[in-house]
């Protein structure tokens, strides 16, 4: 996950992990990337120095007070070794000063990432707001209430809630979901969204797919935006 204000790195980095098979949500307001990183398994954690609404380092002190175990990389905004000293003492695993090249930018992801591979197995469960959703037994609960889901009814579910409050377009899901480029004419999306609120909200609870006009989906609880 990238929380940063930087938006041109932030689209860089996240197409070329993409390219190697990483999912990447990108969130640029410090306190959504925050709840977002607490509440979906995160295998990595880029943080921009002073997002908007809390600080970088402040996100660093939360994740490790909360138990946290992600490696962080902590994008400074100077090339200061204060800074970096602060950086460490918040708790990131790392830090690099902006501006930075991008090959050593991923070069530092990939360490990081094969850093905590042997001590941080890939988490089954995902856990957003009271959706339960199990990888390996393909289980949905919301609260105590299990879910029966089709095959691609979990497939979108888990697509929106590895993405957690993060905008995704039709076209991202399309090419995620059902594996195939969005041609503009096809409303399966919207009817497999259908599908997905009728089964989350049968006992009438509170909305969790929202809408974004034009644009497409985003997985989030009422009130967290």
């Amino acid at each position: 996950m990238i929380i940063a204000d930087q938006p041109e790195l932030a689209e860089s980095l996240q197409i070329e992990l993409n390219r190697e098979g990483f999912q990447v949500s990108v969130i640029s307001d410090g306190i959504r990337g925050l709840l977002a990183v607490q509440r979906v398994a995160t295998d990595l954690v880029v943080v921009g120095w002073s997002p908007p609404r809390i600080s970088g380092l402040e996100i660093c002190q939360r994740l490790r007070a909360s138990q946290g175990e992600a490696p962080i990389i902590l994008l400074t905004e100077q090339d200061n070794v204060n800074e970096r000293i602060a950086g460490l003492e918040a708790g990131a695993n790392d830090c690099l000063s902006l501006p930075c090249d991008r090959e050593e930018l991923l070069a530092r992801i990939h360490a990081n990432l094969l850093r905590n591979q042997s001590s941080r197995p890939e988490s089954a469960v995902l856990r957003c707001a009271d959706v339960q959703l199990n990888r390996r037994t393909r289980e949905v609960f919301r609260g105590d209430r299990f879910i029966r889901l089709t095959a691609k009814e979990f497939d979108l579910l888990e697509y929106l809630m590895c993405h957690y409050f993060q905008v995704l377009t039709r076209s991202q899901i399309l090419e995620n979901v059902w594996g195939y480029e969005y041609m503009g004419s096809s409303n399966i999306i919207e009817v497999y969204i259908r599908y997905l609120r009728r089964k989350l909200e049968a006992n009438s609870e509170i909305r969790l797919v929202h809408t974004v006009r034009s644009v497409g989906y985003i997985f989030r609880e009422e009130g967290t935006f």
